[in-house]
């Protein structure tokens, strides 16, 4: 299996610095980051390790029930799936991942909302990223079907 590779070049201290971010594997873009703009409400045209984590879980997750939708005999019309990653105060000091959320709608053929449901929380566990965060509190899932 391969190795993906990303690549940060970061300038400057912690709060006065900024780096840009680049997916070096695929070539397909360099990003900015900036710890300030990490901690704001708004990210203001810049990423962050947690979105970049979002991504990776959203678009892991999304295969992955796929996958699990298949072998339980339904066909995939259609998913969406956001991720939204929370950085919080770690309570033994700086910072961690507290909590995601995957919420995902899908229009499926030959599954009910019990075994979508089913297929949706084995994608969670079998999801390679999911498993890769299983440091983090809690990683909540609102699965549904939609018609």
């Amino acid at each position: 299996m391969p190795t993906r590779t990303a690549r940060t070049a970061w300038t400057g201290g912690l709060q006065d610095g900024s780096g840009q971010v680049e997916l070096a594997s695929s070539g397909v873009g360099k990003f900015d980051v900036s710890f300030p703009k990490r901690t704001a409400d708004t990210a203001e045209g810049t990423t962050s390790p947690e979105e970049l984590i979002a991504a990776a879980h959203s678009s892991c997750y999304a295969m992955a029930l796929s996958g699990q939708i298949a072998t339980a005999g339904g066909t995939v019309q259609s998913l969406a799936v956001d991720a939204d990653v929370t950085l919080g105060p770690d309570p033994a000091g700086g910072f961690h991942i507290s909590t995601i959320k995957l919420t995902v709608r899908g229009k499926v053929d030959g599954l009910d909302a019990a075994g979508f449901q089913a297929a949706a929380e084995g994608a969670k566990v079998g999801c390679p990223i999911s498993k890769a965060l299983a440091g983090v509190g809690t990683i909540e899932l609102d699965a549904a079907l939609e018609s």
